[in-house]
């Protein structure tokens, strides 16, 4: 599964924006990539003029408010200017959060100014996809006792875990309506999940749908089968309130 990135600043027209495409160009097959901003406006002539000059694409990109794109499940959240950094505080969680800092190009209004951004930026987004390389692949799990009766003493990761084999497939906002949770927790809970190969994700449009591994051992499976057949109210509420979600239709996965 690609690892996903989202870039911010505060207007999302110059650097957030330099910075999706940037690394889109350089290593798209290993990263999901997008970008917002606090205060959003509208792509800048000269930024998109700049990366079309150095050959990387412009297509589908525009100005996202961040609060469209909070509630999705990132792996890096990296702010480009400290104005965005103070305001995003610690948005997106559990991803991690990497602060970097770019002179605001937007000012000067100089095609020099732009290009010299993109060229610093270009730099740094080549040095972090070095860096990640060898965590973009995905991780073969290992199936060690220890790591995955860990990641089960969770009740909540548990529950979920046992409510998602029992439908075979579920979506964050889902899981978000069946235990009546927060979404951060959600994800940070099936980040765990994930990381301990139980369980598999596929990704449809903005959302993550996740389901069990289908790669456990038999020795798993056993105990999964036997945890679900004894211990049903482990998942007798939110398996109520997920199938009384199908009943509302103004409840929908956007």
């Amino acid at each position: 599964m690609k690892r996903r990135v989202l870039f911010v600043c505060t207007a999302n027209s110059a650097r957030s924006l330099m910075a999706e495409a940037s690394l889109r160009d350089m290593a798209g097959d290993r990263f999901e990539v997008a970008s917002a901003g606090t205060e959003p406006t509208r792509p800048h002539p000269m930024a998109l003029q700049v990366l079309e000059e150095a050959g990387i694409s412009t297509e589908g990109l525009h100005s996202k408010q961040l609060a469209d794109v909070q509630g999705q499940y990132w792996d890096y959240v990296i702010t480009l200017c400290e104005k965005a950094a103070n305001e995003c505080g610690t948005v997106c969680q559990p991803a991690q959060q990497i602060a970097w800092d770019f002179a605001d190009p937007v000012p000067a209004n100089r095609h020099a100014t732009f290009a010299l951004t993109l060229k610093e930026i270009r730099e740094r987004i080549a040095l972090f996809a070095l860096v990640h390389q060898k965590e973009t692949g995905a991780k073969p799990a290992s199936y060690d006792p220890v790591t995955v009766f860990k990641a089960l003493a969770d009740e909540f990761r548990l529950a979920a875990l046992l409510l998602i084999r029992s439908q075979d497939q579920l979506c964050v906002c889902e899981l978000t309506e069946a235990f009546e949770a927060p979404q951060p927790k959600v994800s940070r809970h099936l980040a765990t999940l994930r990381d301990a190969g139980l369980l598999a994700t596929e990704r449809r449009g903005q959302w993550i749908y996740y389901s069990l591994n289908p790669g456990i051992p038999q020795w798993l499976a056993r105990v999964l089968d036997e945890t679900a057949s004894h211990n049903g109210r482990l998942i007798e509420n939110p398996l109520a309130r997920l199938q009384a979600m199908a009943d509302r239709p103004s409840v929908q996965c956007l």
